[in-house]
């Protein structure tokens, strides 16, 4: 039999409530979860003082696994993950190979078992190449589908500027499609012009020009149209400006949704105005805007419109980072500092810690309808993070656990830690020590099953 922990006297953040509690493990599952005594447990850690959240459940990251594996990789990513509070997972499809077929898949779900130290699940990628054999799966089998990242392959894998591509999917398939939405036609036009004008010199900030808020609306709007009039379960990727944010409902549950967004950490956190300090660190696509497209994320976020928080986590070595702007690979890793940048936000006293909870781990697991986890509940898998409000910490490279060794948070001070990290029972991390023997499982999760309101 596991060993039996107690989380005693903790700030328990669940469900819209924050009430003092206790929370005993054992088997992996939440056993108890209110005033239970020290005798029923073989381990006791103290959370008085500290806020005890379900573990988060990170929609969207590109951990490199396999054939990218100088960035990040399975092990080292979700190391930094845990590190981070975040428990489980879903991982883009833009690896070497691309993962567009269920074979591939499945190599991917067995390099996971034994790699990662989270919780992971897997999007089958779709592209016009291989949309009509995805389409004669039974995708119900798949946690979700999506384009994201293969842009990166070859011109012309962006769904959202393929509406023919588009409309067969929507027209046949059940599970969750997930899009990259941006009009190329536009970036393209834009590329051409600045090139012209700078050479491969492009200064950064001219990234949110080249990739802007037409080409985001355009495919946003024509996406959800082509979606709605086939019903389909559409989920529009990293959210970036205010404009787009008019398109989503908030006047029904998560639950009734079938056209669903999120909004990345780094959408949150920068503006057009940190191109000139970061210059091509902060290059991610689709590109960081305004401040009017910031503050309107955030409302939209406030207001339900915007379903969940993501970090798009996205490594590449600094070499990568240094070039010119054609040359610079876009992204950058996120996840071991996206619930530290959610609690700056609260700090400041613009979301609550109830928010920050529905949206990083309640609403993930409804909206890919995971089974048992997402939720502080007894009966469902012990995936847990424990938290101080009230410790002072500065990014640095001594501190960071990307594989990729740097972020564009380095400087950065955050006044909340991440202390004590479970995965499925296991207590991965603990104040800067980590687990090594443990591993994540694969995400469960029932596409056919619509959960009720009354259940989520």
């Amino acid at each position: 039999m596991s060993e039996r922990i107690l989380i005693k006297n903790a700030t328990i953040v669940n469900e819209g409530k924050s009430f003092e509690g206790d929370v005993l493990i054992a088997n992996g599952l939440i056993e108890k979860v209110g005033n239970v005594s020290a005798v029923d447990a073989d381990k006791v850690i103290d959370g008085t003082g500290k806020h005890l959240f379900p573990g988060i459940i990170d929609g969207q990251v590109h951990f490199r696994d396999p054939g990218l594996t100088h960035k990040g990789d399975l092990y080292t990513e979700t190391k930094a993950a845990v590190a981070g509070g975040v428990t489980s997972f879903i991982d883009m499809p833009n690896t070497l190979p691309n993962i567009l077929t269920e074979e591939l898949l499945e190599e991917k779900y067995e390099i996971a078992s034994k790699k990662s130290l989270a919780n992971y699940s897997f999007f089958l990628g779709v592209s016009g190449a291989n949309v009509d054999d995805v389409i004669k799966l039974d995708t119900t089998k798949f946690i979700g589908v999506s384009d994201d990242g293969l842009y990166f392959s070859g011109k012309g894998n962006i769904l959202a500027d393929n509406p023919d591509t588009l409309e067969k999917l929507f027209a046949n398939c059940e599970s969750i499609i997930a899009i990259h939405s941006e009009k190329e036609t536009i970036v393209e036009e834009n590329e051409k012009i600045y090139k012209e004008k700078f050479g491969e010199e492009v200064p950064a900030k001219y990234h949110p020009v080249i990739r802007n808020a037409r080409g985001c609306y355009e495919a946003t709007e024509r996406a959800i149209k082509l979606a709605e009039k086939h019903g389909a379960r559409l989920h529009i990727l990293h959210l970036t400006t205010n404009d787009e944010t008019v398109l989503f409902r908030n006047d029904i549950p998560l639950e009734e949704k079938k056209i669903t967004t999120e909004v990345s950490v780094h959408h949150l956190w920068f503006t057009d105005k940190d191109y000139d300090r970061l210059g091509m660190l902060i290059k991610w696509n689709p590109a960081i805007k305004s401040q009017e497209d910031k503050d309107g994320l955030l409302k939209a976020l406030l207001d339900d419109r915007i379903d969940l928080i993501t970090t798009d986590h996205a490594p590449h070595t600094l070499e990568e980072k240094q070039q010119t702007y054609f040359k610079s690979m876009s992204g950058a890793p996120l996840i071991q500092h996206s619930l530290n940048c959610m609690l700056e936000f609260h700090r400041d006293g613009k979301i609550s810690l109830e928010k920050i909870v529905e949206k990083m781990c309640h609403n993930p697991a409804k909206l890919y309808r995971m089974t048992k986890r997402g939720y502080i509940r007894e009966g469902y898998y012990a995936d847990l993070t424990l938290v101080d409000l009230n410790t002072e910490w500065t990014v640095s490279k001594e501190n960071i656990l990307y594989k990729c060794g740097w972020s564009p948070l380095e400087g950065t001070t955050f006044h909340s830690s991440v202390t004590q990290t479970f995965v499925n029972g296991n207590l991965v991390f603990d104040n800067g020590t980590f687990n090594e023997e443990a591993r994540g499982r694969a995400i469960e999760f029932n596409q056919r099953e619509i959960p009720s309101v009354a259940n989520s």
